[in-house]
């Protein structure tokens, strides 16, 4: 199964998928100040698709949650002092385009039984996470892992998304 809402809506779990993600998007762009107007592809897989990619493109083989395929480098983690003009993908186009989100929708579901929490906690979660990965955060130690957590959990909190 494959879903690519780019431009279509979709309910799932008693929640639109579209206005989520979006919502999520929008928050997590303002939050690190980025300056530009974004373009974000985001496409939904099963566990089977999500570990093709991930063996693919990462080299590792296993499913996983979702996975970040960010256009851009940054001089550090939400650094956006060296966009301009040449990031453009279309000089007609007034947007930047980040990169592409892919989410296991098994996952989202296993995950959100595993933390108690609901599909839409889940899904906005792991949308905050993918979001910063394409703006140049990691998580490779403990103190980068700790500034994703507490950005994520803003954003989500400032939606209005909480664990149930």
């Amino acid at each position: 199964m494959i879903l690519d809402f780019r431009e279509d809506a979709y309910m799932y779990g008693g929640f639109d998928l579209y206005d989520t993600a979006l919502s999520v998007i929008n928050a997590s762009l303002k939050d690190r100040g980025f300056p530009f107007d974004a373009e974000v592809g985001l496409t939904m897989v099963d566990d089977r698709h999500i570990h093709a990619l991930n063996k693919k493109f990462r080299g590792v083989d296993s499913s996983t949650d979702v996975l970040s395929f960010p256009m851009l480098e940054y001089p550090a983690p939400g650094d956006f002092s060296e966009l301009g003009e040449d990031d453009f993908s279309d000089p007609e186009d007034p947007y930047i385009i980040l990169g592409d989100i892919v989410i296991s929708v098994d996952h989202v579901e296993t995950q959100a039984l595993k933390f108690g929490h609901g599909l839409k906690r889940e899904y906005a979660f792991l949308i905050a996470h993918s979001m910063l990965h394409l703006m140049g955060y990691d998580h490779m130690t403990d103190e980068t892992m700790k500034e994703m957590e507490n950005i994520q959990e803003r954003i989500l909190s400032g939606l209005g998304i909480e664990r149930e």
